[in-house]
């Protein structure tokens, strides 16, 4: 039998763990169970689906995932400034407490605290990962083609 490679709408099973640079992890699967997605469904941004492109079932392989094709760089203009008076006064602010807010399409927004000087509230929506080197590593465990059209 003919060994399916990754590619477009491709189910995949993998164990995978992100690191920083200096080898703490920020997530993994290794000591859980695989997780399953399909290529291209969102699930795994592009920068890492294409890190896996052409694997198969058994593949195994550690990769740099940079910024540009991870969680991209941080936006200055993603950091705003609040006043205290513009949340609830019984919301104990601290720096780094995230806090959900609504969009313009009223889809949830993590925002972190990042400062807070008197009635000034600096909040950071930039994604945490942001401008960080990934160490990215996979372990293959399945794929499978999808047949639907």
């Amino acid at each position: 039998m003919k060994d399916i490679l990754i590619g477009p709408d491709a189910t995949v099973t993998l164990h995978f763990s992100l690191k920083f640079d200096d080898g703490s992890v920020i997530d993994s699967t290794f000591d859980r169970e695989p997780a399953t997605f399909v290529m291209g469904d969102g699930s795994l941004l592009d920068g890492f689906e294409k890190k896996i492109a052409g694997m198969k079932k058994g593949d195994q392989g550690s990769y740099t995932v940079l910024p540009e094709e991870g969680f991209g760089q941080p936006n200055p203009n993603n950091v705003q400034q609040f006043s205290r008076n513009d949340f609830s006064a019984d919301l104990e602010l601290a720096e780094g407490l995230v806090i959900s807010f609504a969009d313009a399409s009223q889809s949830e927004l993590p925002g972190v605290v990042s400062a807070i000087d008197g009635d000034n509230v600096t909040v950071d929506f930039n994604h945490p990962l942001a401008g960080r080197n990934i160490q990215f590593d996979v372990d293959i465990i399945d794929v499978q083609v999808n047949t639907e059209s």
